[in-house]
């Protein structure tokens, strides 16, 4: 908040309307996407970024993150409704029902149009890649874990340098689905450029349906969480991404039913000697 006081008189027209924005919205604004930003405030993305670089940050992502630390309690970075002497009991209480919060919020704003041609596109699948960074890399390979024992052939990256080769040698017939909270991530945003590039169709799961990687996917599934307005690392929204994998996962079972439960009866059989 400083930072844009200090240096508002410098700022272009186009920036000070940024500018004018987030003074006037501050907590709003820790959780909106660039695009959303951008919308809010009249101007075009760029410009956006443009304002956060101007004001010494890297991006607007390090910006969001300047501005949270600046007006958000320092106890919120850990959860965003825990106390610091929060008792076993009320812990317990507080994450169960943030988490439960997250699903009943999602049920809610899911497209399901988009959901129904999600899973008609990885039915039909000739491969599929799974892609996520940092904590989306985990639900990455949890869809992973349940759609190889569908029997279409995919795999999974957390790797960015690996999705990117990946991505550039999918053809037409094949789905790349990219998981991202912030939505924002420039390594996500250039690997679903590469996979439409290359003729396949592209699904993302995010939290926000105005950002960066919402705009480059062919299908868009956001998951909702009141974190977004405070975290950065995904935690409830996470459990809700994971539901809309065992959404998509389930409904392509369903399409593959015959073939799904053969693979799932061998593999039971496979690990018979696994267990006592």
């Amino acid at each position: 908040m400083q930072q844009i006081l200090e240096k508002y008189n410098s700022l272009r027209k186009s920036e000070t309307k940024v500018a004018d924005c987030i003074l006037e919205h501050p907590e709003a604004a820790i959780h909106f996407s660039v695009s959303e930003l951008a919308d809010l405030a009249g101007v075009s993305d760029p410009t956006v970024i443009r304002f956060c670089r101007n004001l010494g940050f890297k991006g607007f992502q390090d910006f969001k993150i300047n501005l949270a630390q600046s007006i958000i309690p320092e106890i919120r970075n850990i959860h965003e409704s825990v106390n610091r002497d929060e008792n076993a009991p009320d812990l317990v209480k507080k994450v169960f029902e943030a988490n439960t919060a997250a699903i009943s919020s999602t049920l809610g704003t899911l497209d399901f149009k988009a959901i129904e041609s999600s899973i008609q596109e990885l039915a039909r699948a000739n491969s599929i890649i799974f892609f996520g960074l940092g904590n989306s890399a985990v639900v990455a390979k949890d869809a992973y874990h349940k759609f190889f024992r569908i029997g279409i052939p995919c795999q999974w990256f957390e790797d960015s340098h690996m999705a990117m080769m990946a991505a550039s040698i999918l053809k037409q017939g094949d789905v790349m689905v990219v998981i991202s909270h912030s939505g924002s991530t420039t390594d996500i945003v250039d690997a679903l450029d590469v996979a439409t590039k290359a003729g396949a169709t592209t699904i993302a799961i995010v939290s926000h349906s105005k950002s960066p990687v919402s705009g480059k996917a062919g299908y868009t599934l956001c998951v909702a969480s009141a974190e977004t307005g405070y975290r950065f690392e995904p935690m409830a929204s996470r459990i809700a991404q994971l539901s809309v994998i065992d959404v998509l996962s389930v409904g392509v079972s369903l399409v593959h039913s015959e073939s799904y439960l053969g693979n799932l009866d061998k593999s039971r059989k496979a690990l018979v000697r696994k267990r006592y």
